[in-house]
């Protein structure tokens, strides 16, 4: 079974202005150098929204903008950790004694989720104490991953202070993830844009309520068609198990679903079972309230933005000539159906696409969770430059409160690489 350890990479400090200063500021604080810096990028979701947890593919794209930590292994037990953003306190805990509160999502839960994934991993008994300065650009709470990103960055830092490596064998096996690689067409460059409203998934129930919504699409569909609705989880399931396409499931959804709220008491008359059933068996905890669901809506939304998804992956590799023209409507498309039939945009979000399509986006959609956080744009080349000096002229200027976070909130990205140690040369 080959074993991969964390990819590393000699680099001059010199050279390297932000590693340079994080080591500056590292020895400020701790009084020592770091020994090793890992890295782990954001990422932006370009098409495929909400139907990840649905059972089906999305096209995520890794951007330059990471987060970044400076580690010295010691020789005590305890990992002490600070945040070059002074609106992040410093936290100190026992590296053998990890406690995540699981009800306060604050920072520095995200990085002990990390280093306690790769302890429990291992079985580490005695793990080795660290020094860590994190310094990161990706804006928070704005669906570009910064707490995936961290969680990552984590476990790399715990991997190499202790010297373990992660087969690629025992990797897929504990998350169970098939990647493919996607070639982007040339001539337009991806922007990301910030609405400057912060969701917070762990204190909403939008998000709550649109998962149940699609489990309970799946139980009703999945009794129409006589399948074992008991069993089935996803609306992926249902397709797999009819063994049709995502055509025909929206097809299907437009016949057994009306396009009016269903009302706890129906969709217990539709599956056959009682209100306390329903409640004990199916809701989850922080849906026991909820009083009607919007089936159709949610379902249409996942089935047709499942095809959106195959369809954008098969443009990228015909390459036709029309390829941006193509990949740009399947973008408007997207953005609809999630403003529309999800109903998991805002205001800020509609306006900050309607800006970037008129000034020059091919297209243009929310990109994450949404209800806040950004869009993301696909914009020609050659009007780039235009495109940016416009939407900060129409959408953060206008306002105070956007023009004060304006610096870190429009920027065009690229690709970007992946998760990665850097070692002074």
């Amino acid at each position: 079974m080959a074993s991969d350890a964390p990819a590393t990479l000699p680099v001059q400090l010199a050279e390297q202005p932000r590693l340079l200063k994080l080591k500056k500021m590292f020895i400020s604080k701790f009084g020592s150098a770091p020994k090793f810096y890992a890295r782990a990028p954001g990422r932006v979701n370009l098409i495929g929204e909400h139907i990840d947890y649905c059972g089906y593919a999305v096209l995520p794209m890794a951007i330059e903008q990471d987060i970044l930590i400076a580690v010295e292994p010691v020789k005590t037990q305890v990992v002490q950790l600070a945040n070059t953003n002074p609106l992040y306190l410093d936290f100190s805990t026992s590296v053998n004694n990890i406690h995540v509160n699981k009800t306060k999502p604050v920072w520095h839960n995200y990085f002990l989720c990390g280093l306690k994934g790769v302890q429990e991993h291992f079985g580490l008994n005695s793990s080795t104490g660290m020094n860590c300065l994190l310094d990161g650009t990706i804006p928070p709470s704005s669906g570009l991953s910064s707490s995936s990103a961290l969680v990552c960055c984590a476990g790399l830092v715990m991997l190499t202070a202790n010297g373990k490596t992660l087969s690629k064998a025992k990797l897929i096996e504990f998350s169970p993830l098939r990647a493919t690689d996607v070639r982007l067409p040339s001539g337009a460059a991806f922007v990301i844009a910030n609405s400057c409203v912060e969701m917070n998934k762990a204190a909403t129930s939008h998000f709550n309520i649109r998962v149940m919504e699609c489990r309970l699409a799946t139980k009703l569909l999945s009794k129409s068609k006589g399948l074992e609705w008991e069993k089935m989880l996803k609306l992926q399931d249902v397709q797999a198990k009819l063994g049709v396409s995502l055509k025909k499931m929206l097809t299907i959804v437009e016949e057994v679903f009306h396009p009016e709220p269903y009302s706890v008491e129906e969709i217990c008359t539709c599956l056959g079972i009682s209100l306390e059933e329903l409640r004990t068996q199916i809701l989850s905890q922080n849906t026991q309230d909820v009083t009607t669901f919007k089936l159709y809506q949610r379902a249409k939304h996942v089935y047709s933005e499942a095809a959106r998804v195959l369809e954008f992956k098969t443009i990228c590799s015909e390459a036709p000539a029309s390829a941006i023209q193509l990949l740009g409507e399947l973008m408007n498309q997207s953005h609809i159906s999630c403003r529309d039939m999800y109903e998991c945009s805002c205001p800020e979000l509609d306006q900050l696409v309607d800006i970037c399509l008129q000034f020059g986006a091919i297209g243009s959609r929310l990109t994450g969770a949404g209800w806040g956080g950004c869009t993301v744009s696909m914009v020609p080349s050659d009007k780039l430059s235009t495109f940016l000096t416009n939407v900060k002229e129409a959408y953060y200027k206008s306002n105070d409160q956007r023009l004060a976070l304006e610096k870190n909130s429009l920027f065009a990205t690229k690709p970007g690489g992946g998760a990665l140690v850097f070692l002074e040369a």
